[in-house]
């Protein structure tokens, strides 16, 4: 017989909602709510990565195919940079995975910037060339001759 779990997951969430609430902790489905909540942490961090991966992946076509910039990108680097400053707000303690996670999103953001800008893979760096720092700091944009701010030309 199939559980509610596996044919209705929502009336499963608000029947264990509803369970704890009233504190009826026996009847809770606990392989099932472990499961969940494991999931939920994993995607968090999955979210964290990909959100810096393609932070990563605009910023390296930025800076090495500059001649195609475009608003488009502005937007996508300045949208990344703030939903990543918000996951950290609502979740700080993802903060150490940002870190761990770095070189991670590096290859994926260098899979996007050679699939999107279809530049040979040995234009850009076999490691990231920008810091953590770097790359979450909204006055960072950068340039292949060194230039400051997009926004003072």
């Amino acid at each position: 017989m199939l559980s509610l779990y596996e044919t209705d997951f929502y009336a499963w969430t608000q029947e264990q909602v509803t369970l704890l609430k009233t504190q009826q902790w026996q009847q809770l489905d606990t392989p099932n709510l472990i499961e969940e909540l494991e999931t939920l942490g994993r995607k968090e961090r999955q979210e964290l990565r990909n959100r810096l991966a393609v932070l990563l992946g605009h910023l390296l076509k930025w800076q090495f195919q500059s001649e195609h910039r475009s608003n488009s990108w502005l937007g996508t680097i300045r949208e990344q940079r703030i939903q990543i400053k918000l996951l950290l707000q609502d979740s700080p303690s993802l903060r150490p995975y940002l870190e761990q996670g770095f070189a991670d999103a590096y290859q994926l953001g260098l899979a996007i910037a050679i699939q999107e800008t279809q530049l040979s893979e040995q234009v850009f760096p076999e490691l990231c060339p920008y810091t953590l720092e770097q790359t979450l700091n909204p006055e960072f944009w950068p340039e292949p001759d060194s230039a400051s701010n997009p926004f003072n030309g």
